[in-house]
Parts: structure tokens; C-alpha cells; sequence
């Protein structure tokens, strides 16, 4: 008989946003007339920048052509984009990579559960509480973890690192033997960033004791202060222990476009039952070769786009027009009376639901008496509950319309 895997069984419910889509689609069928704004989910409003819209139409005319049609691509990505990568993300910040060490992608998300296909099934690893689902759950979904303790909240066989008010919601190198760890900077789901020191003590701690960092900095291009990197590598060591991963859903607007990239330097090692160091380079290669035909050209020529000169000016626009929304969002509720966190170096702002209220509840309420759409933090994690994670990625009317409604609900009066 066909077995299931029977690890998918261990996921207690629904993926998280599928259940916030649940739970608005019926409240939209019951009130028909309500006028909701959503500040749930971290997807974009701004439409493609010219730039990248004329590359793509140019790429599309090429299709058309004998002459310049593209069939199958390499598996790595264009040299084009890869080249522009390098220079246009990690050259001007001091760091130098070979374009062989930068793997184009369809899209950060993928990359992230993909990943951990290079590493054995033994492997332990660790996550900030609260963390962004899909680090945890495709762990779970190959066998990486125990079964969900639903007294606690928590898989068993996971560290968990505790992201709390006293420590800034900044994830702590563990005390655990663990061999891997996810870490987002700036932080998805609380909008806070680590420092360079901060960065220093987790490459020192990784070096000591032959851990592999998985990093993921999508929202490097929403940081504000100085002393914030925008890239491990920028922190001496990184290459050794560390995997960076990116998207141009958040810089370029490509969350219907599909585009990212993996960076596994040469010098970055896992190793053997025996102790013998490994490079994972050519194994993250060797598996993308297999399972992946490589993005699309069109797209390809899209994020190449985005280095240009017109690019960064009209993309950068727009990561200022939402920063100008997280602002107006933390603002707004801190003179309301909310404790607000982040929306200084990311476009998530991490709000304390008023008076002890737990996420979900917290959800519900914003949504039927202000039909707002927000993010329960208990999704996130144990840690999470008692939050809420409000994006910055509406309209500029729609987030001063939504912030006005809360505030109007007078709960901290």
C-alpha cells in the first residue's frame, strides 16, 4: 500500500495565513458591506517599477525571436544576474564572492525549506520563538522534529530561542548542542535587528562550535541605522558558517514575480558522521541541478533591472513609501497608548495586545469592530502570543485610515 508521510501529520492546523484567509473570507460573506484593510499578510501594493517593467518587455520580445529565444537556462541562474548581484549587493558593502558561490532562485520561501536538503536527517536545529512558520514547519514536514506538544506549543526535538521585551527580540546563541540555526535579520515576524556586534557574537559562537547559520535577509533594504549590516558577510568569519539567503519580494515588488537568491560560500563546511569537513557549495549545486530547472528568463532580466540606475531610484522609492506606513503605524498606536516594537529597521511593526488579550482574540476584535486584518502572534510561536504583527505594505490612505480605527476603539482608555 502507499504510505504517507506521516510527518506532515504532526502539523496541528492549518498553515497560518491560510487560516487568517479562512477567517476574513467568512467574515466578508457575513458583513458584504464592511470595508476592510488588511495589514495581515506581508504582501506588496506598489506596482513594478518602470525599470523593471520595460526589462521584462524587452526579455518578452526576445522570447519572440529565433534569434534570442532562451530554452533552458542554467540551474545556478544567469551570469548576467548573478554578476549583478555581486556588484550591486555585496561589492559596495566591502564583500567579495565568486559568481559560482550565488544561486538565483524562484523565491526566498522555497529557498528556505529547500535548503536543509543538504544537511543529514540527524541534524538538530534551532529557531527564534517567535519565528516566521515555514523555517519550522518544513523541518517538521521532513522529519526533522518530534511530535507537536500542544500543552506548550512547541515540537519536541526543536530549540527554541526566546525572542522576549528583555532581550530586545533578539534571538541568543543557545546553550544546547544544536547543528542548525535559522536567523532572520531584520526579523520576521518583530521587526527588530541584531547589530554588527550582536552578528559578531553569533558568528563566534557558530566557528566554536561548527554550526552552520541559515540567514535570512530579506528585508536588508527597509534598515535604517548604521550600525545594522546589511549581509553576514560584512562580519568577519561569515563565509565559514554561514548560508545567506534573499528576495526581491520585499526590495522590488516581485511577490507575484518570483525571485530570489542563495549564497553558499566556498568556505562554508558541514561535515561528516566522522568529523571530515564537507563544503556544501557543490552539494547545494548538485542538488539544484536535480530538482530545479533554473528562473525564468524573463523574470531573470526583471531583477537584473533592479541594479540599474532608474531601478534602485524608483525601488528605493517605494521601500521609503512603506517605511513611511510603518512609521505612521508605530507612531499612530504608541499615541494610542500600544507598546509598539520594530518598524524602524523592517516594515513589521510588533504591537502587545492591550490589557493581557490573547493574539487570536486581539484578532478577532480588530477585525469585527475595526475590519482591520492583522497578524495574530501566537502563529508565530509561544512567544508570540500576546502580540500582533501589523505590515506596512497597504496604501498610505489605507494605513491611516486603519491606525485611525483602532485607535478609535479607545481599549487602552
Amino acid at each position: 500500500m502507499a504510505h504517507v508521510n506521516e510527518h506532515y501529520l504532526k502539523l496541528p492546523g492549518n498553515y497560518l495565513f491560510a487560516t487568517i484567509a479562512k477567517k476574513v473570507d467568512a467574515f466578508s460573506k457575513a458583513h458584504p458591506d464592511a470595508s476592510i484593510i488588511r495589514l495581515g499578510i506581508g504582501d506588496v501594493t506598489r506596482p513594478l517599477a518602470p525599470a523593471i517593467i520595460e526589462a521584462m518587455h524587452k526579455a518578452v520580445d526576445e522570447m519572440g525571436q529565433a534569434e534570442t529565444f532562451r530554452g533552458y537556462g542554467p540551474e545556478q541562474g544567469y551570469d548576467f544576474l548573478r554578476q549583478a548581484i555581486i556588484k550591486g549587493d555585496y561589492e559596495k558593502r566591502g564583500v567579495t564572492l565568486d559568481p559560482d558561490e550565488v544561486f538565483v532562485g524562484d523565491g526566498a520561501k522555497t529557498d528556505v525549506a529547500c535548503i536543509q536538503e543538504i544537511f543529514g536527517n540527524d541534524m538538530r536545529f534551532a529557531v527564534a520563538d517567535p519565528v516566521y512558520p515555514v523555517y519550522l514547519d518544513s523541518n517538521v514536514m521532513l522529519g526533522h522534529t518530534g511530535a507537536f506538544d500542544a500543552d506548550k506549543g512547541i515540537y519536541n526535538g526543536v530549540v527554541y530561542l526566546p525572542c522576549t521585551p528583555e532581550n530586545g527580540f533578539k534571538a541568543q546563541p543557545p546553550a544546547e548542542k544544536v547543528d542548525i540555526i535559522y536567523l532572520c535579520n531584520p526579523s520576521n515576524p518583530t521587526g527588530t535587528a541584531m547589530s554588527r556586534k550582536e552578528l559578531e557574537t553569533w558568528i563566534a559562537y557558530a566557528k566554536e562550535n561548527k554550526v552552520v547559520l541559515i540567514y535570512d535577509s530579506a528585508y536588508e533594504t527597509y534598515i535604517t541605522e548604521k550600525d545594522v549590516p546589511h549581509s553576514i558577510y560584512e562580519v568577519a568569519g561569515a563565509k565559514e558558517v554561514a548560508i545567506e539567503l534573499r528576495s526581491y519580494s520585499k526590495c522590488a515588488g516581485f511577490t507575484g514575480t518570483r525571485c530570489s537568491y542563495v549564497v553558499v560560500p566556498k568556505a562554508c563546511m558541514a561535515y561528516r558522521t566522522d568529523g571530515t569537513p564537507v563544503e556544501l557549495n557543490p552539494m547545494w549545486n548538485r542538488r539544484q541541478c536535480t530538482f530545479f530547472n533554473g528562473t525564468p528568463y524573463i523574470i531573470q532580466r526583471a531583477a537584473e533591472a533592479y541594479y540599474s540606475e532608474a531601478g534602485q531610484r524608483q525601488c528605493l522609492s517605494d521601500v521609503d513609501y512603506y517605511m513611511n506606513n510603518a512609521h505612521i503605524i508605530r507612531d499612530g498606536l504608541q499615541a494610542a497608548g500600544y507598546t509598539v516594537y520594530g518598524a524602524t529597521n523592517s516594515p513589521y511593526a510588533w504591537v502587545q495586545t492591550p490589557n493581557g488579550m490573547k493574539s487570536w482574540d486581539f484578532f478577532d476584535l480588530l477585525l469585527e469592530k475595526a475590519h482591520v486584518v492583522t497578524t495574530p502572534g501566537s502563529g508565530f510561536g509561544p512567544h508570540g502570543e500576546g502580540y500582533l504583527r501589523l505590515t506596512a505594505f497597504g496604501t498610505k490612505e489605507n494605513t491611516e485610515e486603519a491606525i485611525r480605527r483602532i485607535a478609535a476603539l479607545h481599549l487602552l482608555a
